[in-house]
């Protein structure tokens, strides 16, 4: 029976992290980020320009106008609209991280750390894996703040989703973790 307790209080809580987070403020990425160009940095970079792919290896640092993706280790693939999909992957000793802008109030930024970074321009989709977390930070000041195995971030949709591992035991939890900003006061004092 405890187990049964368990697995319902899992699937209300990723549930409930899911209907929390639909009621984030109504600013979106920095929209011009689309028309910066791409700078990368790394000790070795494979540009194969038929195919648009870049491989990047060692202290691997991204900027897309106001994105900063960093990792070790990296693959871009440009689709035929110009749209950029990366992954980006820490080492033992470091996670991979992203920080954007958020278009509306100044000083607006999402900023998450994992053992892997996935970054889906075309979509506005960020997948942190491997012990994530996530924030979304105004003036500095932590608004909403997420931790779990797995945290996907859609910033068209405006919701966050955290899961847990696939091997995850209903003994484990909590497995995630979030703390949501009301949302009357945060858009108060924007």
């Amino acid at each position: 029976m405890k187990s049964k307790i368990f697995v319902t209080l899992r699937q209300l809580a990723v549930a409930s992290l899911w209907v929390a987070s639909c009621a984030t403020s109504n600013a979106f990425a920095e929209k011009a980020d689309q028309d910066k160009p791409l700078i990368l940095e790394a000790e070795k970079v494979s540009v194969n320009d038929v195919q648009q792919v870049y491989e990047l290896d060692g202290e691997v640092v991204l900027i897309k106008g106001s994105i900063l993706i960093t990792g070790e280790k990296g693959n871009i693939k440009v689709d035929p609209e110009g749209y950029e999909y990366v992954d980006v992957e820490g080492n033992s000793k470091s996670t991979a991280s992203f920080r954007q802008r958020r278009e509306g109030p100044a000083d607006e930024f999402m900023q998450g750390r994992g053992q892997s970074v996935t970054y889906n321009a075309k979509t506005e989709l960020l997948t942190l894996a491997g012990e994530a977390s996530l924030k979304r930070l105004h003036n500095m000041q932590m608004l909403d703040q997420l931790r779990g195995w797995k945290i996907e971030y859609d910033d068209v949709k405006q919701y966050y989703r955290v899961s847990p591992p696939a091997d995850a035991k209903a003994e484990d939890l909590p497995l995630a973790r979030a703390i949501l900003s009301p949302r009357r006061k945060a858009t108060l004092e924007k």
